[in-house]
């Protein structure tokens, strides 16, 4: 499957969904790049998503354009770059003004139904709801960290259909994720389990409901970002059946 569908359009169409499934507090269109703040929220959601095309000549007016967004807002600029989708030159263009390259991220893809088949055998039972119930939230925030306000302002932003999986152990929520579906695609999300639950199969029977779920959605096709460094979440990935389309990485204003 991914070798399948390794183009610059379904690169740039996953990373689109993913921006909305992960909605800044204001997003700008500037010419199909997509300048996002999102304060309080984690960094990659306030990331500039340069996709529309500019000339070597114009490339320099949109990074002026993009860092004078992010500095009236007191923020510093970043931005996302994916060569199969951003304009040809952006990265070097960045280098040269002394953004720093950081977080190389793999873009990976899967089949739903083999994902769903995937769940470890009588490990745990997940529960899917459509909302954000407070179990759900109280874990993920504990795990993943951050701002709990902003965390909960971004996922009430979102408008395209999501479930909230929760993997439960003697009724204690261990492991968590989120699915979001649009247009064909469901992306998975903040995922994530207790440190005492690891290595015990809830990871994976979360992506399986998820993947279940994307059946009932007529989406036969579930894409993800982690990463490259986090081992124990790649290896997840990669036993369930997903595989790298591409990677990216981030550039970012000193």
């Amino acid at each position: 499957m991914p070798s399948a569908i390794n183009d610059s359009e379904v690169v740039r169409g996953l990373q689109e969904r993913a921006a909305r499934a992960l909605p800044a507090a204001q997003v700008e269109d500037v010419g199909g790049w997509w300048l996002r703040h999102a304060p309080g929220c984690s960094w990659w959601v306030g990331a500039v998503l340069p996709h529309g095309d500019a000339g070597p000549g114009e490339l320099t007016r949109r990074v002026a354009r993009a860092e004078e967004f992010y500095a009236g807002r007191g923020a510093k600029a970043r931005f996302q770059i994916t060569p199969p989708a951003c304009p040809e030159g952006l990265d070097t263009v960045l280098a040269d003004r002394g953004y720093l390259r950081e977080n190389t991220v793999s873009l990976q893809v899967a089949s739903a139904p083999h994902v769903a088949g995937q769940a470890a055998a009588g490990a745990t039972r997940v529960r899917l709801d459509d909302r954000p119930v407070r179990t759900w939230f109280e874990t993920a925030h504990a795990l993943h960290g951050g701002d709990p306000c902003a965390a909960w302002h971004m996922l009430d932003r979102v408008e395209r259909l999501c479930v909230y999986a929760s993997a439960l152990v003697d009724g204690e929520v261990v492991a968590v994720g989120r699915a979001v579906a649009d247009s064909g695609w469901v992306g998975v999300f903040g995922m994530a389990t207790a440190p005492g639950a690891r290595g015990k199969g809830a990871g994976r029977d979360v992506l399986a409901a998820l993947a279940d779920w994307a059946g009932t959605q007529d989406a036969d096709r579930m894409y993800l970002q982690v990463e490259r460094d986090n081992c124990p979440a790649v290896r997840l990935y990669e036993r369930t059946g997903f595989g790298e389309i591409c990677t990216y990485h981030y550039r970012t204003a000193r």
